[in-house]
């Protein structure tokens, strides 16, 4: 599984989904999307930007759990 942690950044930083859309130029519908991890698909650019909002790197916004790890 693939764990998108805008949510945790989000609340690090004390910020909203909406001023992080507004700070990155990505659609808040996005946003919500990634901060509820209901994503499909997510563009690079999108990654990156964040990435360069925040300065951190990419494993601090995704994660990957296996599913094995994920069940118990």
């Amino acid at each position: 599984m693939i764990r998108i942690k805008v949510s945790d950044l989000l609340g690090k930083h004390k910020m909203t989904q909406a001023s992080l859309a507004k700070a990155t130029n990505i659609r808040p519908a996005t946003i919500s999307k990634m901060y509820y991890e209901e994503s499909k698909r997510i563009d690079v650019s999108q990654l990156n930007r964040i990435c360069q909002f925040f300065n951190c790197e990419i494993s601090d916004l995704i994660e990957y759990i296996p599913d094995d790890k994920h069940k118990s």
